[in-house]
């Protein structure tokens, strides 16, 4: 019996988007996160005027195998765009099958159409020890030059009402 080709389709409606959430709420309880995006604040990242995101999916038939969270991002430090995926999920059935390297793939490519984007950056929990050795294996190296800090919605809040 012929086995059904895996199609990649970047998240272009209400539908998709539901199957994207749905990965996303596995890929949380799968790294023991919480989920606090809400389906108004998703549809408004991808589906909305200003796309803050694109989503992708791999499909096979009905069935999600892998998703993913990406978005552009420039550097004056390489001079040019790249992309940064902030989510990557693959099924526990299809792991291990070389769809995670598939899904990188097809954003890259994406990315370099859409964007002339010729780098990729990711995060990685440092107790998600198989999806660090899955990105060595690929290619990725730690940034270490870097300190990775962040602003939360408090922080946020106080910085766009106090700096005009």
């Amino acid at each position: 019996m012929h086995e059904m080709a895996i199609t990649f389709r970047l998240v272009q409606d209400e539908g998709d988007l539901a199957r994207l959430d749905r990965a996303l709420r596995r890929l949380s309880a799968d790294i023991a996160e919480d989920y606090a995006t809400h389906t108004p604040t998703l549809t408004r990242a991808l589906l909305g005027a200003q796309p803050a995101a694109l989503g992708l999916l791999a499909l096979r038939g009905d069935n999600t195998l892998g998703a993913a969270l990406f978005s552009p991002n420039f550097s004056t430090v390489r001079g040019a765009a790249g992309i940064y995926v902030s989510d990557l999920w693959v099924s526990a059935d299809a792991r291990g099958r070389g769809l995670g390297a598939r899904l990188l793939a097809q954003i890259a490519r994406d990315g370099a159409a859409r964007w002339g984007a010729n780098w990729l950056r990711l995060a990685a929990y440092h107790h998600s020890h198989d999806a660090l050795r899955f990105y060595a294996r690929l290619g990725f190296a730690p940034a270490n030059e870097q300190q990775e800090l962040r602003l939360g919605a408090e922080g946020f809040a106080k910085l766009t009402e106090g700096a005009a």
